[in-house]
């Protein structure tokens, strides 16, 4: 005699309930997962397009007389992904001895990020285009 089977089965969104396979003891299958995007926002492809695209700045650091060198070299190396300590030192060089110099050049949403974060670390910092208009 057949046993009915009228128990509820609890799943998690992420599964799929596969009728053909309930009398062979399985059933459940893995949902795929779909990536979606908000209405509004954009995804990560499209960001990384317009930051390609859009035009590069410049980002300044300017001489100040409160920071020590070695504090500003430390800085540098933790904001600038990929900044080498020479790179550093010789930027944080140019500053001091001319009164600025350019750390980097990258599209404006990132170029707007390592200056607000060196501006957080007490360095004074600026951004221009790097084409030369202001």
């Amino acid at each position: 005699m057949e046993a009915a089977f009228c128990s509820r089965l609890a799943l998690s969104p992420n599964h799929l309930l596969n009728a053909a396979d309930l009398g062979k003891g399985g059933g459940l299958l893995e949902r795929p997962t779909i990536e979606t995007t908000t209405p509004g926002r954009e995804s990560e492809f499209d960001l990384r397009r317009s930051r390609k695209t859009s035009p590069p700045y410049r980002v300044l650091l300017h001489n100040d007389n409160y920071n020590k060198r070695e504090y500003v070299v430390q800085v540098l190396m933790k904001v600038i992904p990929g900044m080498t300590l020479d790179n550093a030192v010789n930027i944080m060089q140019e500053a001091h001895y001319n009164g600025m110099s350019v750390v980097i050049i990258c599209a404006q949403v990132d170029a707007e990020e390592h200056c607000t974060q060196l501006r957080g670390n007490g360095l004074l910092s600026s951004m221009e285009p790097a084409d030369g208009a202001c």
